[in-house]
């Protein structure tokens, strides 16, 4: 399995190539630079692993939620570079790649995962590790007002992501306490990539030309009173 995997999902830039178990990532916090290093990182990996686009199986990408501008430099690059090498994509939730992230570093078998959706809102959305330590959707994501997203009921719940640290006495009221906030974590391609090869495996490619943003949230401005 050759995949790589890209992500623009809030001020972090990555991109991750995975070979079969072996991952490669390169990751910058770069608010505003996404589409200034994204293509680089990604030519940098394939270099380093002797590889071109056509020797791929797929490219994965965060398709949302998270900043509009981010989400559409990551499909509008996922869709040029497939089209090229006549590769299928594999969308994958920016909720849940950060889950897979916080499974990853912290062993963690249920996450909720909460992005900052601005206008006093977060997108949200739960997850617990299968039996191949693939999260899995237990909560469908949504975008909600943090006093109002829905509650996990029972469980030991890691709570992670930046609507956490911008909400975080609200939403741990609503979820009745977590066992740990860690509100600075982020979205990395690795898990990206991760998740995109199960979901490959799974049949979950589709061509480049279906390739599409989830925002959860058309409105992108509120008109003054």
């Amino acid at each position: 399995m050759k995949l790589l995997a890209i992500d623009t999902t809030e001020d972090a830039c990555s991109a991750a190539l995975l070979i079969d178990s072996e991952v490669a990532e390169r990751f910058e916090i770069a608010p505003r630079r996404h589409s200034e290093i994204l293509l680089p990182m990604m030519a940098g990996l394939l270099s380093a692993a002797g590889l071109r686009l056509g020797d791929l199986d797929a490219l994965a990408f965060a398709r949302g939620p998270g900043s509009f501008t981010g989400i559409r430099i990551a499909v509008s690059v996922a869709q040029g570079a497939a089209f090229g090498a006549q590769l299928p994509v594999v969308p994958v939730s920016s909720l849940l790649a950060l889950a897979q992230g916080v499974r990853r570093e912290h062993a963690a078998g249920a996450v909720l995962s909460a992005l900052d959706a601005r206008m006093q809102e977060v997108y949200w959305g739960g997850y617990r590790a299968d039996a191949m330590g693939i999260m899995r959707t237990v909560i469908v994501e949504c975008v909600s007002r943090p006093q109002q997203v829905p509650p996990p009921g029972d469980g030991d719940w890691v709570a992670a992501g930046s609507g956490w640290a911008a909400y975080p006495d609200p939403l741990a009221e609503r979820c009745g306490g977590v066992s740990a906030m860690l509100g600075s974590v982020r979205v990395h391609a690795q898990d990206v990539a991760s998740v995109g090869a199960a979901l490959f495996a799974e049949g979950a490619a589709v061509p480049a030309a279906l390739a599409q943003p989830v925002y959860l949230r058309d409105e992108v401005a509120w008109a003054r009173p």
